[in-house]
């Protein structure tokens, strides 16, 4: 069996973490990568577990989650041979004042240049948005290139953008 990707979305209420990992471990299922974030209310966990779990089986076990109509849980198999190809990361801020398209602009850049966001999280504190992302640069990059870009990309927003290289997190 493969690997699986499970999504679990909606309306946050205490115990959603703590329910959807128990009835994985109940299957001895191990997660191997996973995110969660709550905005506003709205809840959001992506997990990637080992190899070996049966899709229905997991949907099945995770059916509680849904029963009160405010979550949703999409269970689906990783295609095989999906594997990350040879990259640098590099950690992209903005600051400045919020405005329509700051997003779009800047993740475009990247985009252009063949860079993958990995990571993207954006905040409004007052008049101030901030916008962090980790991306990774296929070998070859003219990273300075790519800086100049988003810089004037910025610049034409009004906000501050810079690029820099992200330290490895490998022990």
């Amino acid at each position: 069996m493969p690997q699986l990707a499970i999504t679990v979305v909606g309306q946050d209420r205490p115990g959603i973490i703590a329910e959807a990992t128990s009835a994985l471990a109940s299957l001895g299922i191990n997660i191997e990568d996973s995110t969660m974030t709550l905005l506003r209310g709205h809840f959001a966990m992506m997990l990637l577990t080992d190899d070996g779990a049966d899709p229905a089986e997991v949907s099945g076990a995770l059916e509680g989650l849904t029963a009160d109509g405010t979550l949703s849980v999409e269970v689906r198999p990783v295609p095989e041979g999906t594997t990350m190809s040879a990259s640098a990361s590099y950690l992209l801020s903005v600051h400045g004042g919020d405005r329509t398209g700051i997003v779009a602009t800047i993740v475009g850049e990247v985009a252009r240049a063949g860079g993958n966001i990995t990571d993207l999280s954006t905040r409004l504190s007052g008049d101030l948005y901030v916008l962090l992302a980790e991306c990774d640069l296929p070998a070859g990059t003219d990273v300075a290139g790519l800086g100049a870009a988003i810089a004037a990309a910025a610049e034409r927003l009004g906000v501050d953008a810079t690029l820099r290289p992200l330290e490895s997190d490998e022990f």
